[in-house]
């Protein structure tokens, strides 16, 4: 239980750094984000000309088979590395 909190607290946390994280950055906690909470991908894969809608999903699904206790801790590891860098608003 107590990796589902820091797990929540990661996602409130990253909602409060310095900088907005780089756009890989934020592919990935994308991915890890609905991996942790929804499992393996479970859409359609998006059209041809949605570019944005398009790269989430090819980064969530690359995590397909991952479970969700290792999504949730890699979820937090990121977060912490992205608050060191950069660091909270206060």
């Amino acid at each position: 239980m107590a990796e589902l909190q820091e797990f929540n607290q990661a996602a409130e946390d990253v909602k409060n750094l310095n900088t907005t994280p780089a756009d890989n950055d934020l592919l990935e906690l994308y991915s890890l984000f609905k991996q942790a909470t929804v499992g393996d991908c479970n859409t359609d894969k998006p059209g041809f000309l949605d570019f944005k809608g398009k790269a989430k999903w090819e980064a969530w699904n690359a995590r397909k088979g991952m479970s969700n206790a290792d999504a949730q801790g890699a979820y937090i590891a990121k977060v912490k590395g992205l608050i060191s860098s950069v660091g909270l608003k206060s």
